[in-house]
C-alpha cells in the first residue's frame, strides 16, 4: 500500500513539474523588429512587453565596455558607436562571405568589419582585436533576451518555441536559424514562413467563413529588407479532414525591397544635401557616427512622411559640431524610391502566375509589414490589382501570433482547435546520378549517362516524405542532391541563393546485399532513398535500403511470423517485469543496448500474405486447395555518407566554442547586475537612513548613543563609497551594507514594532470581546445544563476567565 501512495505522489510531482513549466512563445524575428507570442495555461494567446513596456522590440544588439545592450538602448548607443552595434542581421544567415547579399550588406554599413570565418566560409564581425562574433551568436543573444522577457511575462521557463523566418530562407539560412535557437538554449519546435504565420493568424479568427468552396487571399508583407506576396487558399477538408485548412498556392519574394531601402536611400540624400552644405571640409559618408546619426534621422523622416506631405530633416552636431536642418516633401521622398515603388505589385504578379491564378479568383489583399503604410506603396498595389486593400490584421503583430498558435498546437501542454496549413516549396529540389549504359561502352571503358530526376517540384506541398527508387544499381554509387528548375527566380535572387548544390550521397553495401540474397526465387527491387521536406522546410535523407521480394513456403511464413511474435511478446514481458519490480540496468548493459539501438538491423522483413481460395466438390464439401507460397519483402539497409555542399553547419566544436562565447558573456551579465543591485541597495540604505535619523519616529525609537553610532557608520561608509566604493568588488558592497543594516537593526525593530503596534491592539481587543462573550455562552450553558450535560468543566471556565482579567490588566 505505501508503494502504491509513494508511486501516486510521484506521478503527482511529475505533473505538477509539467504543469508548471507548459508556457510556450513564439518569435517573429524581423529584419528590424522582433515580436514574441506566449501561451501558457489559464492565459490566452498574447504579445510580451519588453523591458520598456512595448510590444515590439529592434532587432538589434549592441556591446560597450563589456557591458551587453538590447533593443532600444543599442540603438541609442549605435548612434555614439554605429560599429560596436549589430542590426538587420537576418540576411546575413546562412550566407557565404563572398556572396552578393553580403557585398551588399557592406555597402549598406561601412562601419562593419567583416570577415571571412577559415572553416565555413561564412560571415564573422571582427568587434575587436580578440573578439569576433558570427550572425547566429548575435542573433542567439537577442534571442535569448526574448526568452527572459518571455519569462518575465509569465513568470516560468519557457524553452519551446515556434520562429517565423522570410519566404528567401534556403536550406542554409533554416539550418543557422535552428543552430541560431538552439544557442540560445530553446528548443525550436518548427521554423515557419511567415506568410503562413499571417495567414494561420487570419483564418483562426474566421473558420466558420470557411467551407468547401475554397476563398483565395492574398498576403502582402513588406517588411524592412523584403517584400512577400502569398497566394493563400482557405477551405473546409472532407471527411478525416474535415476541418479548416490553409494551402499555400503561390509565393513571390522581392528580397531587396522594404523599408530598408528606402531608409538607406534618403540617408544618402540627407548626406549629399549636407555635403553641399560646406559647413565642413570633412565628408559625412567618411564619418561612421554621422552617417549613423543620418540613418537614424532617416527612418525618423520616413515615417513622418508616410502621414505628412512635408517635414524637416534635423540633427544636431551632425559632423564637427555643425548642426544639420533641411526641408524633405514627400515627392522629393517618392522621387528616390521611384523605381522601389514601381517594383510594389511585382511580387502579386508573379504569385498569381505560380499559383495559375487571376485577380477575379481573389477575394482580398491584406496588408502585413510596417513597409504597407508607406502611401506610393499602396497606390502602387492598388493600380496592379484593381481591388481596394484589406487591412483587417494587425500587420505588426498577425505573424508572432499566428506563430504561438502553431506553437500551443505542437505542443504537449496544449488542445487547440485544429487548423490544418499546407506551405508549398519556392525552390525545387531535384537528385543527379550517373547510370552505366549497358547497351553502350565496354567493361573497361563504361559509358554513363547523366540522369535527373526532380525530388520536390515548385509549388509542392510540405511537409512531405518522399521515396525515390534507383532501379539498374548493382553496384556502390552515389548521387547529388541540388536546386533546380529556378526560372521562376531573378538572375538576382539565384545568385543570393548561394550554391545550387546541396549535398553529395555516397551508398554502400549493395554488392555485399545482392551476393546474400542471391537464389532462384529472390528478386531484387531497388535502392530506395528516403527524403523528407520537414514543417520547418529543411530537407532531410532519413535513410536508404535495397529492397527484395522474396518467394517463401507458407510453413517458412508461419515460423517467421512466429519468431517475430515470440521476439516481440519477450520485449514486452522484460519490460514490464522491469517496470514493476523497479530493476535497473548496470551502467555497462544500458550503454550496450543503447548501442544495439543506435545501429539498425541488417535486415527487416514483412511478408504479404494471398490467401488461399476455397472449393466446393460436387458432394458440397468444401475443400482447401494447398497453400501457395508467400512473398516476403526483405530490406538491406545500405550505409549512407552525405557530405554538405552548400554550408558547413555551426556543429562540433564550432558549436560548444559559440556556446562558451555566450555563457561567459551571460556570466558577465549576472555579475554586472549584481554588482549595480549592491551599490544601488548601498546607496539607497545610506541615503534614506539619513533622512530617517530626524524622523520624529525614528528619533524617538533609539538612544542618543545609538543614533550617533548608526549616523557614525553611515558617514563611514559614504566615504568608503566616493572613495573606494565604484571600484570595489560586489562582496565588499555587500559587506558594507550587512555592517549597516546590523548597525541599524535595533533602531529598526523598534520602530517597526511601534508601527505595528495599533493594529496588534485591535487585533488584541477584538479577540478579547470575543472571548467575553464566549464565556458568557459558555456560562449559561453550564447554568442551565444538568451536570452530565455541560460541555465545559468548571475548570476550564474559570482559567479562561483569569486569563481575560490578565489580559485586562496588562
Amino acid at each position: 500500500m505505501g508503494k502504491f501512495w509513494i508511486g501516486a505522489l510521484l506521478c503527482l510531482a511529475s505533473f505538477v513539474v509539467f504543469a508548471n513549466s507548459i508556457a510556450v512563445m513564439s518569435v517573429d524575428f524581423g529584419g528590424e523588429w522582433i515580436k514574441v507570442g506566449i501561451v501558457s495555461p489559464g492565459v490566452p494567446m498574447e504579445i510580451v512587453l519588453n523591458k520598456e513596456s512595448k510590444r515590439k522590440t529592434p532587432a538589434a544588439i549592441a556591446f560597450r565596455n563589456g557591458e551587453r545592450l538590447f533593443g532600444e538602448d543599442a540603438l541609442n548607443l549605435g548612434v555614439r558607436f554605429p560599429q560596436n552595434t549589430y542590426g538587420y542581421l537576418l540576411p546575413l544567415l546562412g550566407q557565404k562571405a563572398n556572396s552578393s547579399v553580403v557585398e551588399r550588406y557592406k555597402k549598406q554599413f561601412p562601419y562593419y568589419k567583416i570577415e571571412e570565418d577559415p572553416e565555413r566560409g561564412t560571415v564573422v564581425f571582427r568587434h575587436d582585436d580578440d573578439t569576433r562574433f558570427t550572425p547566429e551568436e548575435l542573433v542567439a543573444m537577442m534571442l535569448q533576451q526574448c526568452k527572459r522577457d518571455a519569462e518575465i511575462s509569465v513568470g516560468q521557463s519557457v524553452s519551446e518555441v515556434v520562429l517565423t523566418v522570410p519566404a528567401y530562407f534556403g536550406q542554409t539560412s533554416r539550418r543557422a536559424m535552428l543552430s541560431a535557437a538552439q544557442l540560445a538554449g530553446l528548443k525550436p519546435l518548427q521554423l515557419i514562413n511567415d506568410y503562413m504565420a499571417v495567414a494561420i493568424n487570419y483564418g483562426i479568427f474566421r473558420r466558420k467563413d470557411f467551407n468547401d468552396t475554397a476563398q483565395n487571399v492574398i498576403f502582402y508583407d513588406m517588411g524592412a529588407t523584403s517584400t512577400a506576396a502569398a497566394v493563400v487558399s482557405y477551405s473546409v477538408g472532407k471527411g478525416r479532414d474535415a476541418d479548416p485548412q490553409a494551402a499555400i498556392l503561390g509565393v513571390r519574394v522581392d528580397r531587396s525591397l522594404g523599408g530598408l531601402e528606402m531608409q538607406l536611400r534618403l540617408r544618402d540624400y540627407l548626406g549629399k544635401k549636407f555635403n553641399e552644405m560646406k559647413k565642413t571640409p570633412n565628408d559625412v559618408f567618411k564619418n561612421p557616427r554621422a552617417l549613423a546619426k543620418l540613418f537614424k534621422e532617416a527612418g525618423r523622416l520616413k515615417n513622418v512622411l508616410s502621414a505628412n506631405a512635408n517635414h524637416y530633416a534635423q540633427v544636431e552636431g551632425l559632423l564637427d559640431e555643425q548642426d544639420f536642418k533641411l526641408p524633405v516633401t514627400r515627392e522629393e521622398f517618392e522621387e528616390l524610391c521611384t523605381d522601389l515603388f514601381e517594383r510594389a505589385g511585382q511580387p502579386v504578379t508573379e504569385a498569381l502566375a505560380l499559383a495559375g491564378l487571376t485577380m477575379d479568383s481573389i477575394s482580398q489583399v491584406i496588408l502585413v509589414g510596417a513597409g504597407t503604410r508607406v502611401p506610393k506603396v499602396q497606390e502602387a498595389l492598388t493600380k496592379a490589382t484593381g481591388v481596394t486593400l484589406s487591412k483587417n490584421i494587425n500587420a505588426d503583430e498577425a505573424a508572432a501570433m499566428g506563430a504561438v498558435y502553431k506553437a500551443a498546437d505542437l505542443s504537449s501542454g496544449f488542445k487547440v482547435k485544429r487548423f490544418i496549413t499546407k506551405d508549398a516549396v519556392l525552390y525545387p529540389i531535384q537528385v543527379v546520378f550517373e547510370r552505366k549504359l549497358d547497351t553502350e561502352g565496354t567493361p573497361e571503358n563504361p559509358v554513363f549517362k547523366t540522369v535527373k530526376r526532380m525530388l520536390f517540384s515548385k509549388m509542392n506541398p510540405f511537409p512531405q516524405k518522399k521515396v525515390l527508387t534507383f532501379n539498374k544499381n548493382s553496384e556502390d554509387f552515389s548521387f547529388s542532391v541540388n536546386y533546380a528548375e529556378l526560372d521562376h527566380l531573378s538572375a538576382a535572387d539565384v545568385e543570393a541563393l548561394g550554391s545550387l548544390s546541396l549535398s553529395q550521397v555516397e551508398l554502400s553495401g549493395i554488392a555485399a546485399a545482392l551476393e546474400k540474397h542471391q537464389g532462384p526465387n529472390v528478386e531484387a527491387k531497388g535502392v530506395k532513398a528516403h527524403f523528407n521536406l520537414d514543417e520547418s522546410g529543411i530537407l532531410q535523407l532519413l535513410g536508404a535500403e535495397l529492397s527484395f521480394e522474396k518467394l517463401v513456403t507458407a510453413e517458412e511464413a508461419k515460423k517467421e511470423e512466429e519468431e517475430d511474435l515470440d521476439s516481440t511478446l519477450s520485449k514486452l514481458g522484460s519490460t514490464i517485469s522491469k517496470l514493476f519490480s523497479g530493476e535497473e540496468e548496470k551502467p555497462a548493459d544500458a550503454s550496450a543496448e543503447k548501442a544495439e539501438e543506435a545501429e539498425p538491423s541488417a535486415s527487416s522483413s514483412s511478408t504479404t500474405t494471398t490467401p488461399a481460395p476455397a472449393v466446393k466438390s460436387d458432394k458440397n464439401e468444401t475443400v482447401t486447395e494447398a497453400p501457395k507460397p508467400k512473398v516476403a519483402i526483405v530490406k538491406e539497409i545500405l550505409k549512407v555518407g552525405e557530405e554538405k555542399l552548400d554550408l558547413l553547419d555551426l556543429q562540433g566544436e564550432k558549436f560548444e566554442s559559440s556556446k562558451t562565447k555566450l555563457d561567459t558573456l551571460d556570466e558577465a551579465d549576472e555579475k554586472r547586475k549584481r554588482h549595480e543591485g549592491a551599490l544601488n541597495s548601498l546607496e539607497s540604505f545610506i541615503l534614506d537612513s539619513r533622512i530617517r535619523l530626524e524622523n520624529e519616529e525614528y528619533l524617538a525609537a533609539g538612544s542618543e548613543s545609538e543614533r550617533e553610532a548608526l549616523s557614525a557608520a553611515l558617514s563611514k561608509a559614504s566615504d568608503w563609497l566616493e572613495d573606494e566604493g565604484f571600484t570595489a568588488e560586489t562582496e565588499q558592497l555587500e559587506n558594507q551594507l550587512k555592517v549597516l543594516h546590523d548597525s541599524a537593526k535595533d533602531i529598526m525593530r523598534r520602530v517597526k514594532e511601534h508601527q505595528n503596534r495599533p493594529e496588534a491592539l485591535a487585533g488584541l481587543d477584538m479577540g478579547l470581546q470575543g472571548s467575553k462573550k464566549f464565556l458568557a455562552m459558555a456560562d449559561n450553558q453550564t447554568q442551565n445544563a444538568a451536570e452530565d450535560e455541560r460541555v465545559f468543566t468548571e475548570n476550564e471556565l474559570t482559567t479562561l476567565r483569569k486569563t481575560i482579567k490578565d489580559t485586562e490588566v496588562t
